[in-house]
């Protein structure tokens, strides 16, 4: 019998479950399971990566100056006081663990991202689940969780798989209140849909213990190849990068997400799809008696009444060869995320719920 045991907490790990990609003897399949970008990459950042693979024999930049300096440049930032990582996940990771362990505690609400308790426990850190209010953050219950065991608070902005957005004054309202000793991390997978807010930046760029993290994955739609970043304190970002391998990122993600980070029109291109198509979804979805949210991100949670009729919705959208999202992993077991599609594609699942609808008035 083997006496090799794994640390605490990594037992307790459940393996993390991502969308759905097939349906059993569909080929026209469309996949709206993983918030991904309808339009898909850049051009440029598929012609860079090309461009970029005759390097492949060699070692990549171990301090991804290039990258930082295109980040810096397009949002205004230190480059300095940027960290990037495989995805905004790893980059959550330097924080968790070069932050927090036994003994600690981490916080995060409970429709927050699934990623969040899963890192507690990889740090070995206690987690502390605070509940939400319609959806929404509760800047109340997290500040009441707070105790001197606390290191990090975890908050997505615009939050997954709800995609509602905790206002700025009660960001702000919530950085004030957390002691100098608690790391506010703003989790900015879906900012870039969030018209007219900034994520969380400028409070991150006017504290000490504030870090922002964003993602190449789903605006910029290069989740295949998994590149994030972190913008935060200098002396943060200096302990993160202790704990960071040097070459985590490869030549052709380096080259990838800096030409994909300058394409600023090709941002706006899909922004403006995405606020039209998003509104339209919603809308069909509320005509069609499905409660939802107004969404800040590229998806929609729509919510049926009951389970049953969520897994007859369900069964509708896949009899059309139409996958999306259940997130009773999150505690809406009568939900239904589905990403925002192109025109053509939100037409499709709009049609395929009507039918749904008309045949169960029928």
């Amino acid at each position: 019998m083997t006496r090799i045991t794994a640390q605490p907490g990594i037992m307790d790990i459940a393996l993390y479950q991502g969308g759905q990609s097939h349906l059993a003897g569909v080929t026209d399949v469309l996949k709206l399971s993983s918030n991904e970008n309808p339009l898909g990459a850049p051009p440029s950042a598929v012609e860079a990566l090309g461009a970029a693979a005759s390097g492949l024999h060699l070692y990549p930049s171990t301090d991804h100056a290039a990258l930082r300096s295109a980040i810096a440049q397009t949002w205004g930032l230190e480059a300095d006081r940027l960290i990037c990582g495989v995805g905004s996940d790893e980059v959550l990771q330097f924080v968790t663990q070069a932050f927090a362990g036994p003994g600690d505690e981490i916080i995060y609400t409970e429709h927050g991202f699934s990623m969040y308790p899963i890192l507690a426990n990889m740090a070995g850190a206690t987690r502390v689940c605070v509940a939400e209010h319609e959806r929404v953050v509760d800047v109340d219950a997290i500040l009441e969780a707070v105790t001197d065991r606390t290191r990090i608070v975890l908050l997505a902005n615009p939050a997954n798989p709800t995609g509602t957005l905790l206002p700025m004054e009660e960001l702000e309202r919530l950085a004030d209140g957390l002691p100098d000793y608690v790391i506010l991390v703003i989790d900015g997978a879906y900012v870039e849909f969030a018209v007219g807010y900034d994520g969380g930046i400028s409070l991150a760029r006017d504290r000490d213990n504030v870090l922002v993290t964003r993602t190449f994955s789903k605006i910029y739609g290069l989740g295949g190849l998994r590149i994030g970043w972190g913008y935060g304190p200098q002396a943060m970002i200096d302990v993160m990068t202790r704990i960071r391998q040097p070459f985590n990122l490869s030549v052709v993600q380096l080259a990838a997400a800096e030409a994909a980070v300058r394409d600023t029109a090709w941002v706006e291109k899909c922004v403006a799809l995405n606020v039209e198509q998003r509104a339209r979804l919603t809308g069909a979805l509320r005509q069609l008696g499905l409660a939802c949210d107004e969404s800040h991100a590229n998806f929609v949670l729509a919510r049926a009444e009951t389970v049953e009729e969520a897994d007859a919705a369900e069964a509708a959208l896949n009899a059309d060869g139409i996958l999306i999202r259940r997130v009773a992993g999150y505690g809406f077991p009568e939900g239904l995320r589905i990403t925002v599609g192109d025109a053509e594609q939100t037409g499709r699942v709009i049609a395929a719920l009507t039918r749904w609808r008309e045949g169960a008035a029928a």
